[in-house]
């Protein structure tokens, strides 16, 4: 009995000191202050993240700002060196409305991941990186930061990133057991009132749920509105295109829907015809 405590002992002090050395080798860059906000980079050799702090009351915007105005995120990366490419994943985003509209986006920390491809992986990554946003209080005021961070082959993730990662909506060859469910879409693009409709199943007892949909080259897609929620965890939402859509830019394009509820986020790409 002894000599097992002795190598359990042993074991959780090895873990522990792992653990340890992953803590002391995680790397971030310098907070830089935007206004009313503060913006760094969190390390990890193919993924990093781009951490956002707002004060209380503050907000900022996710890819598609939503109708009420905004102003989405905008990076520069040409100063890098050894950097291939980048992809920016967006977490889940929130509505947001108030007097001048719906808008969609971040309150307080958020989390944008970021993966990386180098030109040769056995090099360090030197990222260069120069970001526009949008922070709104009662109006919206464009925010900008320069940041840098040197990332050697290796470098492990930091537990907020892999943490940002949970919150990524997931397509549907990859949902997680409590992502809601996008059941069906369908469109109708003629007649006295073009919508399109999405059926979502939400797993779980899943509640404040919502959805958002987007055309690709910036085409205006309005904000769906749930029509109908039977109490079971199925739910509706309209997409109204009779005002102000060009319903001709649309047709044959592959929209996204994005759909969100306080236990899970999914996403689903589909042609418009």
């Amino acid at each position: 009995m002894r000599r097992l405590l002795i190598v359990l002992t042993a074991a959780l002090g090895c873990l522990g000191g792992l653990r340890a050395s992953n803590a002391a080798a995680e790397i971030a860059s310098p907070w830089v202050d935007g206004h009313s906000s503060r913006v760094r980079l969190i390390g990890g050799a193919s993924l990093i993240g781009i951490e956002i702090e707002l004060p209380e009351g503050w907000k900022t915007y996710w890819r598609t700002p939503g109708e009420a105005g905004g102003v989405p995120p905008a990076f520069d990366w040409s100063g890098s060196k050894n950097l291939a490419s980048t992809q920016i994943l967006y977490p889940a985003p929130k509505r947001f409305s108030d007097s001048s509209g719906d808008t969609v986006g971040y309150k307080g920390t958020i989390v944008l991941p970021v993966r990386l491809k180098a030109e040769d992986p056995a090099k360090p990554i030197e990222v260069q990186l120069g970001i526009d946003y949008g922070v709104c209080k009662d109006i919206c005021i464009p925010a900008q930061a320069k940041l840098e961070l040197t990332l050697p082959p290796g470098t492990p993730m930091s537990e907020e990133l892999i943490d940002a990662m949970t919150k990524i909506p997931a397509p549907s060859e990859a949902r997680r057991e409590a992502d809601p469910i996008v059941k069906k879409i369908a469109a109708e693009l003629s007649g006295p009132k073009p919508h399109i409709t999405l059926d979502v199943e939400l797993p779980g007892g899943a509640e404040h749920v919502d959805a958002f949909v987007e055309a690709p080259d910036g085409v205006y897609v309005p904000l769906p509105k749930k029509t109908s929620d039977d109490g079971k965890g199925l739910v509706t939402f309209e997409v109204d295109l009779s005002r102000d859509v060009d319903i001709p830019a649309l047709k044959g394009k592959e929209l996204t829907a994005t759909v969100v509820s306080d236990k899970g986020q999914s996403e689903e790409k589909f042609p418009l015809q």
